[in-house]
């Protein structure tokens, strides 16, 4: 999951979470703002009577010592004034029952006790609790929906605001590490942001790769020299050994010299096998034949059919498919199948067999090498195509450790996927997708 879907997805998951705890706080929250407002509105109507009774006497609303009170329709609101005891004093808002026309009704009342013409008074205006919750439902759909808004909109800022800010990262990815060939070095190209760490980051990984590149050069020279400068005192000393055979020697001497020669020949082969890595990292091959792939598939049957007679193994090799495969190198792929295919012989159970399919698969062309083998062991899998890297199989074959290292080679050449599956004591298959710059159309459907 991209780094700006996780932000997004958890500035949406922190909105949600005030959302719902902004639901359940709601109805308290608006009970209370309307009790505070119709409390407020209570003191208005408290203070605009006291006003009247003090421009126009305490008459305008109690005559003959009776007592005042007026209910509005619906007995939703009334006022009350009545004459008390001297000593008496409130000054409350609070909620009350009242007993109006044999109904109890509960009601918001402000009760407030003041003096006139050394009388004590008590005034009384109540609003009914039913008429004051009848606002609180439109005002949650309200503040619901100005809430939902809000949130929205954040969610939506906070999406382009994270993309803004992201945006260097995800050049510096693209740019640096996904569009490059690795390692590749390349000129430093800063890239623009504002933000430091973004910055140190681009820098750090374009030092980073310098690095790791200059490494890989310098081993590849080293690997390619020295690889070149073994192979004359190698031929030198086959020759010189060659010719001490021509003399009148021991045969104790003989078995000696063909020990020696023997290792020498390993040695020759390594070098060999080395020089060509090396030559195939360092692009030193052209990519310019074009040859089918059954005809490819039959040169190398034709190469390693001994082989496969010595052992007494089988191998079909089924062409379901035929492409031409342009853009290629010839050599490259021949050693590439001989040696998959060798390998297969090499590590497979006696009469043994070896399927070759070469077929399109959902529009890639793929050529399938497939063994009754000894199989590879799942610890051992990740780490066949390291180099020099000697597994328990190669051990027992006397093998050095190269054969897959050039398969790797030559398929990162060519731009061509590797998949291996195998099974310990059932097998193994070597599967090549190759890109279709390399096979040409698609296959008509």
């Amino acid at each position: 999951m991209k780094l700006t879907t996780k932000l997004t997805l958890f500035n949406a998951i922190s909105k949600l979470v005030i959302v719902t705890l902004f639901i359940l706080l709601l109805p308290d929250i608006i009970e209370n703002i309307n009790k505070s407002y119709n409390d407020s509105r209570l003191l208005k109507q408290k203070n605009k009577l006291l006003q009247i009774v003090k421009e126009k006497g305490i008459q305008t609303y109690i005559e003959n010592g009776e007592s005042y009170g007026m209910y509005l329709p619906l007995k939703e609101e009334y006022i009350s004034l009545d004459e008390v005891e001297p000593g008496y004093h409130l000054d409350t808002i609070r909620d009350e029952q009242r007993l109006v026309e044999r109904d109890t009704i509960d009601y918001r009342i402000l009760s407030h006790t003041f003096k006139v013409d050394n009388k004590n008074y008590l005034l009384e205006i109540g609003k009914s609790t039913e008429t004051i919750g009848e606002t609180t439902g439109p005002l949650q759909n309200i503040a619901f929906q100005l809430l939902l808004g809000m949130i929205l909109l954040t969610i939506l800022a906070d999406q382009i605001f994270s993309t803004y800010i992201l945006r260097p990262l995800n050049i510096i990815i693209k740019t640096k590490l996904i569009g490059n060939k690795f390692p590749k070095f390349t000129v430093y190209k800063e890239v623009k942001t504002s933000t430091t760490d973004f910055q140190l980051l681009d820098l750090s990984i374009h030092k980073m790769v310098e690095t790791i590149e200059t490494t890989f050069q310098k081993e590849r020279e080293f690997i390619s020299n020295a690889s070149h400068e073994l192979m004359t005192p190698i031929s030198i000393l086959q020759s010189k050994i060659e010719n001490m055979f021509e003399l009148d020697i021991a045969d104790e001497l003989k078995v000696r010299l063909l020990e020696m020669q023997k290792i020498l020949n390993r040695l020759k082969s390594i070098t060999k096998t080395l020089l060509l890595i090396s030559q195939i990292e360092n692009e030193q091959f052209l990519k310019e034949d074009k040859i089918s792939a059954s005809t490819l598939l039959q040169d190398v049957y034709d190469e390693i059919s001994i082989r496969l007679q010595d052992r007494n193994i089988s191998l079909a090799i089924l062409v379901i498919d035929d492409v031409e495969l342009i853009n290629v190198n010839k050599f490259l792929l021949f050693n590439m199948l001989f040696n998959l295919i060798n390998n297969a012989i090499k590590y497979n159970k006696p009469d043994g067999e070896i399927t070759v399919t070469a077929q399109w698969v959902k529009n890639n062309y793929t050529i399938s090498i497939a063994d009754t083998g000894i199989g590879i062991a799942d610890e051992e899998l990740p780490y066949i195509f390291n180099r020099f890297k000697k597994l328990k199989q190669s051990l027992s074959q006397d093998s050095f450790g190269l054969g897959l290292p050039i398969v790797k080679s030559i398929a990162v050449f060519h731009k061509i996927g590797i998949n291996v599956i195998s099974e310990k004591g059932e097998g193994s298959t070597f599967t090549l997708t190759f890109p279709q710059k390399v096979t040409g159309e698609l296959p008509v459907k």
